[in-house]
C-alpha cells in the first residue's frame, strides 16, 4: 500500500520527465538514422548522418575546434570557479554574522538568464563606450583596454569569466553546506596537536570535502558541454569573432536553424546525438574516477 502512494505521488513527475525529455531525446536519436529532405523523413540511412559530421566541410573544422572549445571552457570553468568558490566558501564558514547576507548576495547572478547576463558583459566590455575599459583608462592602464570580445586570443576566456561570474554562487552555496558538515572536533584536535588553519585544512577539511568538489565538478562538466545561451549572447551563433567562441551547441544551431541544407534534420540530430554520448560518457567517467578517490581517502 505504501509504495502504491509513493508511485502515485511521483507518476506527474514522470509524465512530464517522459512527455519533454524522454520522448523527444528517443525521437531526436531516431532522425540521426534517416536521410530527409526538409521535414520529411526518407529512407534509413544508417550511419552516414554521422559519417558527414567526420567527413565533410564544415564539420570536419567547425566541430574539432568547437570541442575543443568545450574542452578549454570546462577546464578554465571548472579551475577558476572551484578554487575561487572554495576559498569564499571557507571564508564565509569562519563568519557567522554576514555568511547568509554575503552567500545571497554571491548567488544573485546566478539567478539571471545567461542570455541577460552575455549581453550586459557585451555592453560592459565594448571598446568604445564600455565602462570596464574606460576604468582602466582613467587608471593608468591603457595597454589593457583592448577589444576583450573582438580579440580571438581574449575573446574565450572572457567567456569562462563571465559564466564563473554568474555562477561562482552554486559552488559556494554546495562547499558552505560541505564545510558545515565537517566536525568541528577534528579541527580542534588538529589544533591541539599544534597543525596550523592552513595545515588542518588540507589535511583534514579538504579531503572530506571530496564529495562536494566531485559533486560540482560533474556538473560543470555537463553545463560547459551544453553552454549555449552564454557563448550566443557574447558570440552570437557563428561564435564571433573568427570563430573564437564557438561551441558544439552554436554548431547545433547553425546546422539545424541556419544552414538551410535538405538534410539538416538529419544532421543536426546526429551531432545532438554525439553530443550526448560526449556529455553521458564524460560525466559517467569522471563519476567513477571521484567515487574511486573517495573510496581510497576514507577507506
Amino acid at each position: 500500500m505504501r509504495r502504491r502512494t509513493s508511485l502515485l505521488f511521483v507518476t506527474p513527475a514522470l509524465l512530464l520527465f517522459g512527455v519533454f525529455v524522454l520522448y523527444p531525446m528517443v525521437t531526436a536519436f531516431s532522425y540521426a538514422f534517416f536521410d530527409w529532405k526538409g521535414t520529411t523523413r526518407s529512407d534509413f540511412a544508417g550511419l552516414d548522418n554521422f559519417r558527414t559530421l567526420f567527413t565533410k566541410a564544415p564539420f570536419t573544422t567547425d566541430l574539432p575546434r568547437a570541442i575543443g572549445h568545450n574542452a578549454l571552457f570546462f577546464i578554465g570553468t571548472m579551475l577558476v570557479q572551484n578554487t575561487i568558490g572554495l576559498s569564499i566558501a571557507y571564508f564565509l564558514y569562519r563568519r557567522d554574522r554576514t555568511r547568509r547576507i554575503l552567500q545571497t548576495l554571491y548567488a544573485m547572478p546566478y539567478l539571471l538568464s545567461p542570455i541577460v547576463i552575455g549581453y550586459l558583459w557585451t555592453l560592459l566590455l565594448s571598446p568604445t563606450f564600455g565602462p570596464v575599459n574606460t576604468l582602466l583608462t582613467k587608471v593608468g592602464l591603457e595597454s589593457w583596454a583592448v577589444p576583450w570580445l573582438g580579440q580571438p586570443s581574449t575573446a574565450l576566456w572572457v567567456v569562462v569569466l563571465v559564466s564563473v561570474w554568474q555562477w561562482i554562487g552554486f559552488p559556494v552555496l554546495l562547499y558552505g553546506a560541505a564545510l558545515g558538515g565537517v566536525p568541528d572536533d577534528l579541527t580542534e584536535a588538529a589544533r591541539v596537536d599544534g597543525a596550523s588553519h592552513r595545515q588542518s585544512f588540507f589535511k583534514i577539511v579538504l579531503p572530506l570535502l571530496v564529495p562536494a568538489i566531485g559533486t560540482v565538478s560533474v556538473l560543470t562538466f555537463i553545463f560547459a558541454m551544453e553552454a549555449f545561451a552564454l557563448p550566443y549572447a557574447i558570440g552570437g551563433s557563428t561564435g564571433n569573432p573568427a570563430g573564437a567562441t564557438d561551441f558544439v551547441s552554436l554548431l547545433f544551431y547553425r546546422t539545424a536553424f541556419d544552414s538551410g541544407a535538405p538534410d539538416a534534420v538529419g544532421t543536426s540530430s546526429a551531432l545532438a546525438t554525439l553530443l550526448f554520448v560526449l556529455i553521458f560518457g564524460g560525466a559517467m567517467l569522471a563519476t567513477w574516477v571521484l567515487r574511486r578517490q573517495e573510496r581510497r581517502i576514507t577507506g
